[in-house]
C-alpha cells in the first residue's frame, strides 16, 4: 500500500464542520451544532477575560507579562483554539498558580496539571 494513502492527515475542526455544512440532509444539525460552539467559544472568551479582570489586570498589562503586545492577548481571549501550554502562559501571566483543567468522566473527576507544560 501507497504511503501516502495509509497517513492520516490532520483536518481542522471548523473545515470539517464547513463540508458538512455543505451536505443538505445535514445542514440544520450542523447549524445547531456551530451555534452551541459559538456560544461555548463565547463563554471560554469571556472566562479567559474575566481571570484577568479579577487579578485587576488590563490587556496591555498581561501582554507585557508575555513579553507581546496588548492585540495578542486580544486573539488569546478570543480563540477558539489554543495550546495548553498558551493558556498555561496566559493563566501565569495573569497571576494563577498551578493552573489545572479538572474534567468529569463517568463520575471521576480527572485533573490535567497544566504546570507540565512550562
Amino acid at each position: 500500500m501507497n504511503e501516502d494513502t495509509t497517513r492520516t492527515r490532520f483536518v481542522r475542526i471548523n473545515d470539517r464542520i464547513d463540508k458538512l455544512a455543505a451536505d443538505p440532509l445535514i445542514a440544520e444539525e450542523v447549524r445547531k451544532y456551530r451555534d452551541e460552539r459559538d456560544t461555548v467559544n463565547r463563554i471560554h472568551a469571556q472566562g479567559l477575560a474575566d481571570i484577568r479582570k479579577a487579578s485587576n489586570l488590563t490587556q496591555k498589562q498581561v501582554a507585557a507579562a508575555l513579553d507581546t503586545d496588548q492585540g495578542t492577548v486580544s486573539r488569546i481571549e478570543r480563540r477558539d483554539d489554543l495550546l495548553l501550554s498558551t493558556l498555561r502562559q496566559y493563566l501565569a501571566a495573569t497571576g494563577a498558580e498551578h493552573p489545572k483543567i479538572v474534567i468529569e468522566k463517568d463520575g471521576v473527576e480527572i485533573t490535567l496539571d497544566l504546570d507540565a507544560f512550562a
